[in-house]
């Protein structure tokens, strides 16, 4: 008998994704070996299952505006803005975009309700499929039932989902045009950082594109289009290149841009005040009728501000 099969058995009180999970995790031995669910057990074999705390209870729905592109009883795709965290985690657990989620398509009486949100990313990520950083903004697609999940989170496995990425960069590139390719894995010495590291274990494969849109005297628009979906991966690749995104505070050193960084005169009131990425398009086939679509995100006021500046100046 396969060992996932054997404690679904052993378990029933626990669903079967829960097991799964926990073997993925690490959490069954058999003989004194971290197993695989699909290992199969012979007679006197030790089986030791450290069951996991119970995961923390999904995010309280909340009535937060949302942008939505697309919306039908499979999918969604939303304009997050910058400053949203996409699911609950340490030290977030209020005002992120999974508990809007909930507010607008779980509510009780409401049209858009019958279908509710996806449950496989676990009871804190309902519907999310992919994720932005807190301060990028632009387009995330939103699963709404199990099957419309497991289907289009097999296009971002697959690198058949095409997104393109607006930034302003400090400085910039030296190349019209370029692919970067650098491995990507935790910094070294801070835990909020990623860093181009080689030869390291928690490296993988990183590829990013990129083609300048225009040139300014202290800076770039640049239109990105990342190959790889790695944590931080646009800002650690512009970064790498002696362009890093503008008001990137983890990357560029700088929290705020006024006027006054550009040599330029004002009050000081902050032109753009999180990194300059936007999240401006999505192409993404149709997890029921196999079409392709494409979202695309209008960029926000406080890029638009710094543009304007830049062309000014």
């Amino acid at each position: 008998m396969r060992l996932d099969v054997f404690l679904t058995r052993e378990f029933p009180g626990q669903s079967r994704s829960f097991i799964a999970r926990a073997i993925d995790k690490g959490a069954v031995r058999v003989d004194g070996i971290v197993a695989q669910a699909s290992l199969r057990l012979r007679a006197g074999s030790q089986v030791v299952f450290t069951v996991p705390a119970p995961p923390r209870a999904g995010p309280d729905a909340e009535e937060i505006p949302l942008e939505f592109l697309h919306l039908d009883s499979e999918m969604a795709a939303v304009n997050k803005p910058a400053g949203m965290v996409v699911h609950p985690a340490k030290g977030n657990w209020k005002g992120t975009l999974a508990g809007a989620l909930k507010w607008h398509l779980e509510r009780r009486g409401t049209e858009d309700a019958a279908t509710g949100l996806s449950t496989l990313g676990g009871p804190t990520r309902p519907g999310i499929v992919h994720r932005l950083d807190r301060d990028t903004s632009g387009v995330i697609v939103v699963a709404r039932t199990e099957e419309a999940h497991h289907r289009l989170a097999k296009q971002f496995e697959g690198r058949s989902v095409e997104k393109t990425y607006l930034a302003i960069t400090q400085g910039q590139p030296q190349f019209d045009r370029d692919e970067i390719s650098l491995p990507i894995g935790i910094h070294p010495y801070q835990r909020e950082k990623m860093a181009v590291r080689r030869d390291h274990s928690t490296s993988r494969e990183a590829v990013t594109r990129f083609e300048v849109l225009e040139r300014f005297r202290q800076g770039a628009l640049v239109r990105v289009t990342p190959k790889t979906g790695r944590t931080h991966q646009i800002r650690v690749h512009m970064a790498a290149i002696g362009s890093p995104v503008l008001c990137d505070a983890l990357y560029s050193g700088r929290s705020v841009i006024a006027p006054a960084f550009f040599g330029l005169p004002g009050d000081g009131t902050p032109l753009i005040a999180r990194q300059a990425l936007h999240a401006a398009s999505l192409a993404i086939d149709h997890p029921t009728t196999a079409e392709r679509l494409t979202f695309a995100a209008p960029l926000p006021a406080d890029m638009e501000r710094v543009l304007a500046v830049l062309r000014g100046g």
